[in-house]
């Protein structure tokens, strides 16, 4: 059950807007396929029983109501009226797992507690809701108050409950402590499904999740991106991945809309992904060391279980000052280009010493880097001849272009939704003329030097996707003293790296 709509938004300044979480809750049913999402929490504000109402209209539609869940309190019919009322199907219900936090946050007795509960369901099921049962710091209770967890287990069997959930809500278990306790409800009360919540505050919940699918929990709480509160919840990514490579189990997730869905959250919650965040960072599938890019030559030695294509990836070999000659010449063959052993020294002569100097150099970088090294005119396919973007108040930012290529130009305008968006408007038309097709807009990155100097530098890295399932991404940089121009640079970059591809296809010259 994913939870990003819910608990991942408790993530300190995260906020989605409505339409943000249908598109969400789309992604994760249809394209990822999780069994099931928590989408909101009762009584929390307008935007929430907004964003409710129209995933449970969508879900109804297409039949995934069942699948949709709603966090809900011990309140008798409040919360029930109001997942009524947005059209839910299905209430989570907040209860205390532990008998310090029923006495000091509550302020009562288990039996009251216990009884409140019970009506709580009750009203749920005359309203025909599914009923699931979070037992809050049940990690902590079920340690230092096993007799109140008792208590409750058995009053919840009285009732009409389809699962319980076990939440490590703070995140203290390992996962020997997993294995006891979830094992102890497991074998206590082996006819009630019981589901497993982790927190990561240890570094544990992906090894936690483990543990508790080996000692009986039938299902796990997840994340995208780990999004949630303090160090965040288990990550979807790695925990599915865990699944099917260290367990004997299997899910219903397409591995391979992970990174989709990794990256579609990372811009909607505005929260980084970590490049080196397992199965979906930016770096987790590029060999940097030569020795690497040598052993996938000999023979796939360093070559595991998580294979790129699995995820929809594809393995890239950085140039910096660990590369090799291997590391190069894998760039060179994806390019189509070959060199001498002579000139391939010298090249990966320059491509150390950029590194020494922290600079980066990305596969489409490595033709002009060629020429300057070599001294060969560098072979520029298409030119960005002409350009100009209006933006004013109250106006629609419009663009022009002139491109150039092949012998021929070609000229286009077009408005958009600000400048850049209307330059590249511009320049998808003008493209037409030469049958070429724009890759889509991955990333958009623009840094400035610290100091905050008017006149500083502007560095733009854009990442671009190839169109076409299974085709990789790439990333090209423009610097000027002008953010548009930076942006124009970074875009031409991308046009020759696209044209060039053409170029090297079956049937062209």
């Amino acid at each position: 059950m994913d939870t990003t709509l819910r608990d991942g938004e408790q993530t300190p300044d995260l906020s989605y807007t409505p339409a943000e979480k249908l598109q969400l809750a789309r992604m994760l049913l249809e394209e990822v396929r999780v069994d099931r999402i928590e989408i909101a929490s009762t009584r929390v504000s307008e935007g929430e029983r907004e964003a409710a109402r129209r995933i449970a209209a969508w879900a109804r539609r297409e039949k995934f109501l069942p699948r949709v869940e709603i966090l809900g309190f011990c309140d008798g019919r409040t919360s029930v009226a109001w997942i009524a009322a947005v059209g839910g199907a299905v209430l989570n219900l907040l209860a205390k797992g532990s008998e310090r936090h029923c006495r000091g946050q509550l302020g009562m007795t288990p039996e009251a507690h216990r009884e409140r509960i019970i009506e709580t369901v009750r009203a749920a099921r005359r309203k025909k809701l599914l009923v699931n049962v979070y037992l809050e710091d049940w990690s902590n209770g079920v340690r230092e108050s096993f007799d109140y967890v008792f208590a409750m287990m058995r009053t919840l069997a009285t009732l009409e409950i389809e699962r319980v959930y076990l939440p490590d809500t703070l995140g203290v278990f390992a996962p020997d402590d997993v294995t006891r306790y979830v094992g102890l409800m497991t074998a206590t009360w082996p006819a009630v499904a019981f589901e497993f919540h982790a927190h990561n505050d240890y570094g544990l919940a992906t090894a936690n999740c483990l543990a508790a699918v080996k000692v009986g929990a039938v299902g796990l709480h997840t994340s995208v991106n780990g999004l949630g509160e303090r160090a965040g919840n288990s990550r979807l990514a790695e925990v599915v991945t865990a699944i099917h490579d260290k367990t004997r189990f299997r899910t219903h997730v397409d591995e391979s809309r992970l990174a989709s869905v990794s990256r579609v959250v990372e811009i909607f919650s505005g929260k980084d992904l970590a490049a080196n965040a397992p199965i979906v960072g930016r770096d987790v599938f590029t060999q940097t060391a030569g020795i690497h890019a040598d052993g996938d030559v000999k023979g796939d030695l360093y070559v595991t279980e998580l294979a790129p294509g699995r995820f929809a990836r594809e393995r890239r070999y950085a140039l910096g000052k660990l590369s090799g000659k291997a590391s190069l010449d894998q760039n060179l063959k994806s390019l189509g280009i070959s060199l001498s052993d002579a000139d391939r020294d010298l090249v990966l002569r320059r491509i150390v010493e950029l590194g020494d100097k922290k600079h980066t150099v990305g596969p489409e970088d490595i033709p002009m880097l060629i020429a300057d090294v070599l001294k060969t005119p560098h072979e520029q396919i298409l030119r960005i001849e002409t350009w100009r973007v209006n933006v004013a108040k109250g106006e629609l930012p419009h663009a022009e272009v002139t491109l150039a290529h092949a012998g021929r130009t070609s000229k286009a305008e077009a408005s958009g939704d600000g400048g850049y968006d209307a330059f590249m408007r511009a320049v998808g038309k003008a493209l037409r003329a030469f049958d070429l097709k724009l890759p889509r807009l991955e990333d958009f990155r623009v840094r400035i030097p610290p100091g905050g100097r008017t006149e500083a530098l502007v560095e733009t890295l854009i990442a671009w996707k190839h169109p076409g399932a299974g085709e990789g991404t790439f990333s090209t940089l423009g610097v000027d003293s002008d953010q548009m121009a930076a942006a124009v640079i970074a875009t031409e970059k991308m046009l020759n790296a696209v044209a060039a591809r053409a170029r090297r296809r079956p049937g062209k010259p």
